[in-house]
């Protein structure tokens, strides 16, 4: 693992216990999502009547998003291998700079499939449309937008789908983390 993982995993991990402090101090209880209700997964610890409490899990599969780098022939950036593979968890609402995001984590090894598959779409879409490649990391509210990683640079970004507006938030993913704040 290198430092630039780590950095990555260490980051994630601060998010993380913030964001799971500020949903205990909040609501009384570990994260709660009715979103993922029934949804098989190693974070749940325990299911209610109509959500599911959840608290991260280690990662136990292979650490890169494999299916992404084959199916398109790719190198993808360290940093975005660590974001994915360093946990399982539920999605995390944040705010940075105001702007309210949702973080995406991986549920479980069947949503690490579809989120390969959902950034394969991503790419081919850039591809086509002759983008530099971007993979996302978190959705805002406005659904013609996402917070993604510059797969050439590093950098986060705020990105408009399937244009060239994109606008530079942070020089790394880790610093990208490190300053989030939890919504909850």
């Amino acid at each position: 693992m290198n430092g630039v993982e780590s950095e990555v995993q260490q980051a994630l991990r601060e998010f993380t216990g913030r964001y799971s402090d500020a949903f205990r101090e909040k609501h009384g209880t570990l994260p709660a999502s009715e979103a993922l209700y029934g949804v098989p997964s190693p974070c749940i610890v325990t299911s209610l009547q109509e959500s599911v409490l959840w608290q991260p899990a280690p990662f136990n599969g292979e650490p890169r998003l494999n299916g992404v780098e084959k199916a398109l022939d790719i190198l993808l950036q360290p940093t975005v291998h660590a974001f994915y593979t360093t946990q399982f968890a539920g999605d995390m609402p944040a705010r940075f700079d105001g702007m309210v995001l949702t973080l995406l984590q991986v549920w479980s090894e069947d949503d690490l499939v579809r989120l390969q598959e959902n950034q394969i779409g991503h790419l081919v879409t850039q591809k086509r449309r002759k983008l530099s490649p971007t993979l996302f990391i978190a959705t805002l509210e406005e659904e013609t937008e996402v917070i993604s990683v510059c797969n050439l640079t590093g950098e986060v970004l705020h990105e408009k789908l399937g244009a060239k507006q994109r606008t530079r938030l942070s020089p790394s993913l880790a610093l990208f983390l490190s300053s989030l704040t939890p919504e909850v």
